[in-house]
């Protein structure tokens, strides 16, 4: 084989093994920005399951504590003494209550839905944030030389960066009780 045919092949081969090197590259980036956004969607997923039952399970002691205060309230202003025996019946549950649960206090659940949502908001713009990154990677890979042209040869698309959509949605979300 003459020199000039041996350089060919050697720069055919050097160029095959790049080409394969480029688009294994370009196949890692586009799959963490699939992993990334599957992140997002945990997120999303967890928030959409986690704030209805935090807001219930606190609506729902909130009205049980409201419904035991004004039950003893209004025992409270009968003078018989059926109505003392009542009153020191709900004053006993709820001193049972008390001290079977002593964090259990409508302040304390309205702290801890707070704490929660703040958690999954945390969490979620983590997850968003970190899908931005691995979009940037892919999208900085796709667009350099030489990668640019294995990209187009196989058919790589750039990523969108996860951007809100409506100004509505940039708002956090209100939680009524």
């Amino acid at each position: 084989m003459n020199p000039a045919a041996a350089t060919l092949w050697g720069l055919a081969i050097a160029l095959a093994v790049a080409a394969v090197w480029l688009y294994n590259r370009l196949v890692a980036a586009r799959n963490a920005v699939r992993e990334a956004w599957a992140g997002v969607e945990v997120q999303l997923k967890r928030r959409h399951e986690l704030i209805p039952r935090l807001v219930e399970a606190t609506r729902a002691y909130a009205d049980f504590e409201r419904s035991l205060l004004a039950r003893v309230a209004s025992l409270r202003s009968g003078l018989d003494p059926e109505a003392e025996e009542a009153i020191s019946d709900e004053l006993a549950r709820l001193l049972l209550v008390a001290e079977a649960y002593p964090e259990l206090k409508a302040s304390g659940n309205f702290l801890e839905l707070q704490r929660a949502l703040a958690e999954v908001e945390d969490d979620l713009a983590l997850a968003r944030r970190y899908y931005n990154g691995a979009v940037r990677v892919y999208n900085t890979v796709l667009e350099s030389f030489p990668a640019n042209v294995v990209a187009r040869a196989f058919g790589f698309a750039p990523a969108r960066y996860f951007e809100v959509a409506t100004a509505r949605e940039r708002l956090r979300p209100e939680v009524r009780l």
